[in-house]
């Protein structure tokens, strides 16, 4: 009997990123069997496309909420940024990928003050970021205030047209920024000393201060991450539309820290992957491709339906912190 090997226990920890994974698939397989024509490459492709900015910004909220934090601009950082490009292309004729350099440069300034606010003022997360979210959505109805089309910009149409073919959809390059993007906040979460200290902030920051990480360092990287990735998620969001207009993406931060919450990140911090993320965003994505397939179930119950997601992760990440508290006391 002793020769043979106890199987591995289920950690605790991974319960919140099984169940994502899990209901993902449940949900997709559902809609697979319900509605014919659901379950082909065309209508994943359009997935992606459709939510490839909301991934890319949910990349930089996952390490944000890793850390303990919480970023409320990134809504409204999406919405300057669209019509910030659009403005430019139209009133002076700049090619819109110079106005993309000069959005993502304006993010990094933004993060960075966002950061040493928070870090070295020892101002709240969500007073700072709120602050930045009505900041950024003002600034972008100073540049305009109606909606202006950017279909003739060479490079969002290079964008737009160029990528691969899978099925009868297309896998646009601005969707291999996306998966570019999931790569890279896997590997640097995993592998870089970076995102080990990310996750040490979160864990415990008091800790992480008497082990001598550099926590004030850490977290200013990490709104810069996320107001960089917010910008980007812009860019994205922009070629997706080709247009721009200062209302966009009202609500969006809310629509991505649901999307990580989904994905299994602890809100109070410590605990999370990036790949998490990815079936959250994909969960979100799924939900709201559903009205397009029953007439009956309108956006407003998409939006109820995310809500008790969210619940239900809340419940599960409620769970696994008493576990894990169980555990250590022990």
């Amino acid at each position: 009997m002793n020769s043979f090997k106890k199987l591995p226990k289920l950690s605790v920890n991974n319960i919140p990123i099984l169940t994502t994974i899990s209901i993902f698939f449940l949900m997709y397989a559902a809609a697979s069997i319900m509605f014919p024509g659901f379950f082909s490459l065309y209508n994943f492709v359009n997935i992606f496309k459709t939510n490839a900015f909301v991934g890319i910004i949910a990349v930089g909220m996952t390490f944000v909420i890793i850390s303990g934090g919480i970023d409320l601009s990134v809504g409204s950082v999406v919405a300057f940024t669209s019509i910030f490009i659009a403005k430019m292309h139209q009133s002076y004729g700049m090619p819109s990928w110079i106005s993309m350099l000069i959005c993502l440069g304006i993010g990094l300034v933004l993060g960075l003050s966002i950061g040493c606010l928070i870090t070295y003022f020892e101002l709240p997360e969500f007073l700072v970021t709120l602050v930045a979210m009505f900041l950024m959505r003002g600034l972008a109805y100073v540049v305009h205030q109606g909606t202006i089309s950017i279909q003739d910009d060479p490079f969002i149409a290079f964008m737009k047209r160029t990528g691969i073919r899978v099925g009868a959809g297309n896998l646009s390059l601005y969707v291999w920024v996306f998966i570019l993007i999931l790569i890279l906040g896997i590997l640097v979460s995993k592998y870089t000393r970076f995102g080990r200290n990310v996750y040490a902030v979160g864990g415990n920051e008091s800790s992480a201060v008497l082990m001598g990480l550099p926590v004030k360092r850490t977290k200013v990287l990490i709104y810069v991450m996320s107001s960089l990735l917010a910008t980007l998620g812009g860019i994205v969001f922009t070629i997706h539309l080709a247009s721009g207009k200062p209302h966009n993406t009202i609500g969006l931060e809310l629509h991505v820290i649901a999307s990580v919450v989904i994905g299994g990140t602890l809100l109070t911090g410590g605990a999370g992957r990036v790949i998490g993320t990815f079936f959250g965003v994909l969960i979100y994505g799924l939900v709201f491709k559903l009205p397009a397939y029953i007439s009956a179930f309108r956006e407003w119950w998409a939006q109820i339906l995310v809500g008790l997601l969210v619940l239900t992760f809340i419940l599960i990440q409620t769970f696994v912190a008493e576990k894990t508290a169980r555990a250590v006391e022990s």
